[in-house]
């Protein structure tokens, strides 16, 4: 079968760190052209990666490339307009997450992929963790029964150092849309998206002046379910800090290490498995896992497993966190 051919708009770090070399890997995709605004580094990572075909404005490579998909990896104040631009130009598209800085941007990028019945996927890299999708598929097989209560957590340095990371106008926020919508998206993920009844939100600025540095999030279900999250760019840690416990009717689980619990009768059993990657892996893996997902669904061997949709739901609830904190007082929706 011939190879989907991609172009990347955008050559930061996670462009440079993740996409190209993964990509470089598949052998059901190519990059054949990549646009970046800042002339000096998109010479220097096109050479590096043997792409002849560069332009420092997208524009130009939607017009005169021969591709069939895109991935965006730019600030997120410039997400909507790329988006639909591509999408418009009839490619499917891989936008890194946030995919806009609000829920009206993310809506009108919503609607663009589904007038041009093009694939919008959202690079929500957590959900294809090998350890993840294990413990999602031991959700959806009933397991630990009914899910009633998620804890999670991260804190870790911030994931940016770029200027525009830390200014609300340019980034749509700060820890809450860096490290926060990843775990909003898993958990909700793994909880089977229980629909949503409220959001309290407390917000603190110790070393940024335009963002949230700390959030911490209580998200309440109609089910009755409940979703505890705390995210932190500048609480004093050793390390890198990650964590997140589902608790269902049957049994539980844990992640950073994996923990698998069962309740039968009265005794609890460990259903652990025995070899478990190490957490440099697994992030290492997802992103694999997230490119080769993203060129199955384009070639149409695969449905879009993190989609536009789902994302838009998530900003949603993203902005109700801001109300939250703004208001000082708990949102309902």
């Amino acid at each position: 079968m011939p190879k989907i051919k991609i172009g990347v708009i955008g050559l930061g770090s996670i462009a440079q760190l993740v996409h190209l070399p993964n990509l470089t890997k598949l052998d059901n995709a190519e990059v054949v052209a990549v646009s970046e605004i800042k002339k000096n580094r998109l010479n220097t990572i096109a050479d590096k990666f043997g792409i002849s075909q560069r332009f420092p404005d997208y524009k130009e490579m939607l017009e005169n490339a021969e591709i069939d998909a895109v991935i965006i990896a730019t600030p997120t104040n410039t997400h909507k307009e790329i988006a639909i631009d591509c999408l418009n130009a009839d490619k499917d598209v891989l936008v890194e997450k946030p995919l806009a800085r609000t829920f009206s941007e993310a809506k009108a990028v919503v609607d663009v992929a589904r007038k041009n019945k093009k694939k919008l996927m959202v690079g929500m890299n957590l959900r294809y963790r090998p350890d993840t999708m294990l413990l999602r598929s031991i959700v959806s097989s009933g397991e630990i029964g009914e899910p009633f209560y998620a804890k999670c957590g991260w804190v870790r340095r911030q994931s940016s150092e770029e200027k525009w990371f830390t200014k609300k106008e340019e980034a749509g926020g700060g820890v809450i849309i860096d490290l926060g919508i990843h775990l909003l998206d898993l958990a909700l993920w793994l909880m089977n998206y229980p629909e949503i009844n409220s959001v309290s939100c407390k917000t603190f600025q110790h070393n940024t002046k335009n963002v949230e540095d700390t959030a911490i999030s209580f998200i309440k279900f109609k089910n009755d379910s409940l979703i505890n999250l705390e995210v932190s760019w500048s609480m004093p840690t050793d390390k890198d800090h990650f964590f997140l416990s589902v608790f269902g009717t049957k049994g539980s689980f844990t992640l950073s290490p994996l923990h698998v619990y069962k309740r039968i009768n009265d005794e609890i059993l460990d259903l652990t498995p025995a070899q478990v990657d190490n957490s440099t892996t697994l992030f290492k893996k997802s992103y694999m896992n997230e490119l080769k997902s993203f060129v199955g669904a384009v070639k149409g061997l695969n449905p879009v497993l993190s989609p536009g949709d789902e994302a838009l739901e998530r900003m949603k609830i993203i902005e109700a966190m801001y109300q939250s904190a703004n208001k000082d007082q708990e949102i309902k929706l």
